[in-house]
């Protein structure tokens, strides 16, 4: 697959968070020198503040230091598609001692992590949420019950997600992906049980902030 990315930054810190975001989701990306031209086939470039007035492309990423690297390569994943919104975005979580997270749009794979904690869960799923317009898209989370920790962790979304985004229950039972492609692979088992917790429907999580909302 031909590079369709470009990051443009002399910034260490920077340059490393967003090559490393790129490499976790597996889009093929060029360096460029800030200032150089940039390739007619190249869809994005990435590149920071102090540069980005360097950069002569329509379609120029900024990274901001202070947000985490997913919410720019969720950007990219987006432009590459082709799409200015998604019409679904359903995640699936694997809760347990690791955490697996699956984010699907529009049927599409687009993010997948492995998470330590309930917090550092709740908020990747906010940082997911802030390259959405959830007016436009529908966004299920669905979180499955294989471990008591799970309630927690909806109670957490609960509290940190806007009232728009549904949550559902899902039963964990045949997700655990002792399958010959995941076994071996270590980190991919919880993933793979996130996808398959995101592709099951649940029963619905009452939300507070609705019942709030209706009060």
């Amino acid at each position: 697959m031909r590079a369709k990315v470009a990051v443009a930054t002399i910034q260490g810190k920077a340059y490393f968070l967003i090559v490393n975001e790129l490499k976790q989701r597996n889009i093929p990306f060029i360096n460029l020198i800030p200032g150089e031209p940039v390739p007619i086939d190249v869809k994005a470039v990435l590149t920071t503040e102090k540069e980005k007035h360097l950069i002569n492309h329509p379609k120029v990423l900024v990274y901001d230091e202070e947000a985490e690297p997913d919410i720019i390569g969720s950007e990219v994943v987006k432009i590459l598609q082709g799409k200015e919104a998604y019409e679904t975005l359903v995640a699936g979580v694997d809760p347990g001692d690791v955490f697996g997270v699956a984010v699907i749009a529009d049927g599409e794979l687009i993010d997948r992590e492995n998470c330590f904690s309930v917090k550092e869960v709740t908020d990747k799923m906010k940082n997911v949420l802030k390259t959405l317009d959830v007016s436009k898209t529908a966004v299920t989370i669905r979180v499955g019950n294989g471990v008591p920790v799970y309630r927690q962790l909806l109670e957490m979304l609960d509290d940190a997600l806007p009232a728009g985004v549904a949550l559902e229950v899902v039963s964990e039972a045949g997700t655990n992906p002792y399958a010959h492609e995941a076994k071996h692979r270590r980190g991919l088992r919880h993933i793979v049980s996130a996808v398959r917790i995101a592709g099951r429907v649940g029963y619905a999580y009452s939300r507070r902030k609705i019942h709030e909302q209706n009060g």
